[in-house]
Order: C-alpha cells, then sequence, then structure tokens
C-alpha cells in the first residue's frame, strides 16, 4: 500500500512539473486545494492508464520498439499522456493536453521526473 501512495505522489509530483512548465498542458480549477486533489485524480488515472494500457501497447509494438532502438517509448508515452487527458475529460477532471508535440515533451518530462521521484522516495510496501 505503501508503495502505491509513493507512485501517487510522484506521479503527482512529475504531472505537476509537466503543467508548470509547458503552458499548453493545463490543470483548471478554482482553490489550490481542489487543484491539488484534481492532481491527484489524473496522477491515479495516468498510473492505472500505465499499469494496463501501456503494457499491451508496447507488446504490439515490438517491431517498431526494436526497429527505432526504443525511440519509440516517446510516442508511446505521450499517447498515454494524450489518453489520460481524454479520460480526465470523461471524469470531468479539469486537466488537457493539447496537441500531440505536446505530449510528447510532456511525457518526455513526466518519465524524467517521475524516474528521479522515485529514485529520492521510498520503496517498500
Amino acid at each position: 500500500m505503501k508503495n502505491f501512495v509513493v507512485k501517487t505522489i510522484a506521479n503527482a509530483g512529475a504531472l505537476a512539473v509537466a503543467i508548470w512548465l509547458l503552458q499548453d498542458i493545463t490543470l483548471d480549477g478554482g482553490s489550490t486545494g481542489r487543484k491539488a486533489l484534481t492532481l491527484i485524480l489524473v496522477a491515479l488515472i495516468f498510473g492505472l492508464v500505465n499499469f494496463v494500457v501501456k503494457p499491451i501497447v508496447k507488446v504490439l509494438t515490438l517491431p517498431l520498439f526494436i526497429l527505432t532502438l526504443g525511440l519509440i517509448t516517446l510516442v508511446v508515452n505521450a499517447l498515454m499522456l494524450l489518453l489520460t487527458s481524454w479520460l480526465a475529460d470523461v471524469f470531468d477532471l479539469s486537466f488537457h493536453v493539447h496537441g500531440f508535440w505536446t505530449a510528447v515533451l510532456g511525457g518526455l518530462i513526466v518519465s524524467i521526473v517521475s524516474w528521479a521521484l522515485n529514485v529520492v522516495l521510498p520503496d517498500e510496501d
């Protein structure tokens, strides 16, 4: 359970950095508390998308992973971020990613920050 909470906090922090750095990734809302709750919910959706959908996409695009020496990972991460944005819209959360190239850059930022936070934060169950 602790590992799940740590990963969710890391995802929320990584998404917050992407929102802060890129003007086309937005998190709208009223108060700071509402924005924080929305960010946590979006981080949960993002974690679920990465847990369920991403492995399936990786298996289906395995030849592209081999052909591009793994660079297709940027596109897969962008698609996961766009899917998260779409699901957030379905659940009436105010998180939006505007455009594919913004999603590519956002996916890169989220990956780097999430990796760094997972190194720093404890990883115990």
